[in-house]
């Protein structure tokens, strides 16, 4: 009986996992933008990516039908706009405490796309194996993200990989592409068939099958058997089924090797392969050139990636209306290219940027200024809208004598909001009952407050509760023996959460602690 041994990449700091606090998206409306036609659910997130991702997964668990993210490559190059040379351990767990949240955030049949270079990509692959499960990667798509070899190296790097992974493989369907242009122009009708123009490809398959090793005699009177190596593309019934159906060519003269043909007409469109060229999604010229024309710089991105890139992401992994979510957003192609092909979109950008590069292309996107890209194919002229929204600072700091106390920032809704999404609750005060603030179920409910809760508020509480329901009550203290009341739970702030969350922290794109080298 054999064993099966579960192999795990393994890094330094691998076992440190950080305690994250989920906090509370504040609106930013002076940063909000909305057009003249419609408004959709749409969300730009400026803060730290991974604090950004645990903040929306309260809301969205399950919702995000595709990921897309362009992470740092960890080339050990000092870019502008991001610390692209963490140490590889660092990156490692960076990665992988971004993944686990954006498992949770895909919808069951929702994918992960990656875009990454030959520094991490294969380490990457191994490290989401664990996170995902080995069964439900997808593929790896060679991006030939550039025109021309590298002069100064013998073997100079031409593509990136994109991969593919999805939250359940067996869920996970991608649609085909359309047809393209190309195939549309080499289609003929050259027997005049009465449902137009097709295509034609080889009647044979790859390796031998019994069923399919049958002569074929042409309308001509050739006679073929199979190539070596090779057996015809169906079993004999099923191939007199497509010559009575007029849908096999035999050449001019009817004595050629038998193609299928393809009606232009019936056509659904064209399965995408792991092979994507620059003549069809584009390359990095193309993308800088686009961002020098929205932003009218020289210099912006050193690593953008052009719309037609997206655009061929978005077109399999998704439909109109499903949600995309680009948790590196870097320049907003992401969200540029879902808007204009009717998805729904939430980007997340720690930068400055996501003020003064991504806002102001979206806002074209949305007025319907935005003539590159992929606006002609999209046939995109404007509309929607979406939020800003920035992270709450965090719920606990110290005051002057090192306390731990609940931040000044927090006033009674915003500090109801925090604690419900500390507590597993969803924010949802009732407009009859002043006592509910939260709810987990139809029957559990949380109440916040600052004050100290005497016996006689608890009773109180407790009698408006009534039986069948619960509810958790989150205050600076209390006085009596709340025991008394079954249907009540009485917890301290900040006593009650000091331990649930790493309070305080900003930034978790910073190296971890340990011995790295």
């Amino acid at each position: 009986m054999s064993r099966k041994t579960k192999l795990e990449l393994t890094w330094v700091g691998k076992e440190n996992r950080p305690r994250l606090e989920p906090r509370v998206l504040i609106d930013v409306p002076e940063l909000s933008h909305t057009g003249e036609v419609g408004i959709m659910d749409n969300l730009l997130v400026q803060g730290d990516n991974l604090l950004a991702l645990k903040a929306l997964e309260s809301e969205y668990a399950g919702r995000v039908k595709c990921v897309f993210i362009d992470p740092p490559y960890n080339t050990g190059s000092a870019f502008e706009h991001y610390d692209d040379g963490l140490e590889h351990s660092i990156w490692l767990s960076m990665m992988r405490d971004r993944l686990e949240v954006i498992r949770n955030l895909l919808s069951p049949d929702g994918s992960l796309w990656v875009t990454l270079d030959d520094n991490e990509a294969h380490y990457f692959k191994v490290m989401a194996d664990e996170v995902f499960g080995r069964g439900n990667f997808v593929a790896n798509v060679v991006w030939q993200k550039r025109t021309s070899p590298e002069a100064r190296l013998r073997l100079g790097a031409a593509h990136d990989s994109v991969l593919v992974i999805a939250k359940d493989i067996s869920k996970v369907e991608l649609n085909l592409l359309p047809v393209s242009e190309e195939t549309k122009t080499k289609a003929t009708n050259k027997d005049d068939d009465y449902r137009g123009p097709w295509s034609s490809s080889d009647f044979t398959a790859q390796g031998w099958r019994p069923n399919q090793m049958y002569k074929i005699t042409t309308p001509g009177g050739a006679v073929y058997e199979p190539p070596p190596g090779r057996c015809w593309g169906n079993i004999e019934p099923e191939y007199r089924k497509l010559l009575a159906d007029n849908r096999l060519w035999f050449g001019v003269d009817g004595k050629a090797r038998p193609r299928v043909k393809t009606f232009l007409l019936e056509s659904e469109g064209r399965a995408s392969w792991t092979w994507w060229p620059n003549s069809e999604v584009g390359h990095n010229q193309e993308a800088k050139k686009e961002q020098i024309e929205l932003s009218g710089e020289e210099s912006t991105f050193d690593t953008p990636k052009p719309e037609r890139l997206l655009q061929r992401i978005v077109t399999l992994a998704t439909n109109p209306g499903d949600l995309v979510l680009d948790s590196f957003a870097g320049s907003g192609t992401t969200g540029a290219v879902a808007h204009k092909m009717g998805r729904r979109w939430i980007m997340v950008e720690i930068g400055d940027h996501a003020q003064t590069h991504i806002v102001p292309r979206l806002r074209k996107v949305i007025d319907g200024l935005d003539a590159g890209g992929v606006t002609a194919a999209t046939n995109w002229q404007g509309g929607g809208g979406f939020r800003f929204c920035r992270l709450a600072p965090s719920l606990i700091t110290r005051d002057k004598w090192g306390r731990e106390v609940i931040s000044a920032a927090y006033d009674g809704p915003l500090l109801a909001q925090a604690l419900c999404k500390i507590k597993g609750f969803r924010y949802s005060p009732s407009e009859t009952d002043w006592w509910v603030q939260g709810k987990s179920s139809d029957t559990d409910f949380l109440h916040v407050t600052t004050q100290t809760l005497s016996f006689d508020q608890l009773a109180e509480l407790s009698e408006l509760v009534g039986e069948g329901r619960t509810l958790l009550i989150l205050c600076a203290a209390w006085r009596g023996d709340e025991k008394g009341f079954p249907n009540l739970t009485v917890s301290k702030i900040p006593d009650d959460v000091l331990k649930q969350c790493d309070f305080g922290r900003e930034d978790y794109g910073l190296p971890i602690t340990g011995d790295a080298q």
